[in-house]
């Protein structure tokens, strides 16, 4: 029994002297988990929630739609818009949702009842504008009139609003500090966003290039090349941790590079039309491409779902 007690001491000293390494956790979703028929025409953008527990469905017929990511399933649809919405965006509280339509208009949307709470217009002309959604005022606070040909993507973090045009510039307003910086990218520029650390900008533009750029210096400190982008708007995003940049691409791939090498290190195949829209989770490995008029789910490693485990069940009886 000594002996026996000896042996496994020792074999605990030694575990805790020289531990398993522990596995590495994949940082690019790369498995499909389900595609969602989203019957809304084509879908112009999908974006995950606040939380990453919803997903939002942009349409072509005119309808915003909101779904379940585990699940897949449909939980309301919003309809007001005049004509197809081109994007949408959720609160912090997850209380109302926000769209944008070719219909010149954003809805403010009360995400329980399915009401349009506000309906604002006038942001068509190249012009961004700035409204008080606690006010019943319909006039904007605030008219920024910088950009020289349409806006095309506009992000917002905290006091900062960024903002990228067809006339090839990318503009960040300091609102707070009444200051506007302008990096000229020389090319229409298709999306911007901010890095989750806020240090850093990331652009892309119709010369099929993606560009990550030091926010307050405007020095390029990566250039991402390989994807096709050339006639359409499409997404570019960072990975929630910012050690990925991934893009849409015309070719019906999603197109991950690594941050730091700029080395290609996922070409994803989503199908053979153009990959419309991207978003990554917020915390979590896992990413939604919208192609045509359907959405698709992407998870790190193959998940078990709730539609396998009833067939499972199905054939056991």
């Amino acid at each position: 029994m000594a002996i026996c007690f000896n042996l496994s001491f020792y074999r605990q000293k030694w575990e805790m002297s020289f531990p398993q390494p522990k596995p590495e956790v994949p940082q690019l979703p790369q498995h499909l988990l389900r595609t969602i028929d989203c019957q809304q025409g084509a879908v112009r953008a999908v974006r995950f929630n606040a939380d990453g527990n919803y997903l939002l469905s942009c349409g072509s017929d005119k309808s915003l739609k909101l779904w379940s990511v585990s699940r897949g399933t449909l939980l309301k649809t919003y309809s007001g818009h005049g004509y197809e919405v081109l994007d949408a965006d959720g609160s912090y509280d997850n209380s109302q949702l926000c769209s944008c339509s070719s219909d010149k208009t954003v809805i403010l949307w009360d995400v329980a009842t399915g009401q349009v709470t506000r309906k604002l217009r006038g942001h068509a002309d190249g012009t961004v504008r700035c409204w008080d959604t606690r006010s019943r005022k319909f006039d904007p606070i605030q008219i920024l009139d910088e950009a020289q040909d349409g806006v095309s993507s506009l992000k917002v973090s905290e006091h900062e609003l960024l903002t990228g045009s067809v006339d090839g510039r990318v503009r960040r307003y300091d609102l707070r500090m009444g200051q506007l910086h302008v990096d000229f990218i020389n090319s229409p520029i298709t999306c911007v966003c901010f890095s989750a650390d806020a240090q850093c900008t990331l652009t892309s533009s119709l010369d099929s290039t993606v560009r990550l750029l030091d926010k307050s210096t405007g020095e390029m400190l990566g250039e991402y090349k390989g994807h096709k982008m050339k006639g359409y708007k499409l997404d570019c995003c960072l990975s929630s941790k910012d050690t990925h940049v991934l893009s849409c691409s015309e070719d019906g791939h999603v197109y991950c590079w690594d941050l730091v090498e700029g080395s290609l290190t996922l070409k994803l195949p989503v199908g053979k039309a153009v990959v419309q829209s991207l978003s990554f989770h917020p915390s979590e490995t896992r990413l939604l491409t919208a192609m045509e008029g359907r959405v698709q789910v992407w998870v790190a490693e193959p998940e078990e779902t709730e539609e396998d485990v009833v067939v499972v069940q199905q054939e056991k009886a």
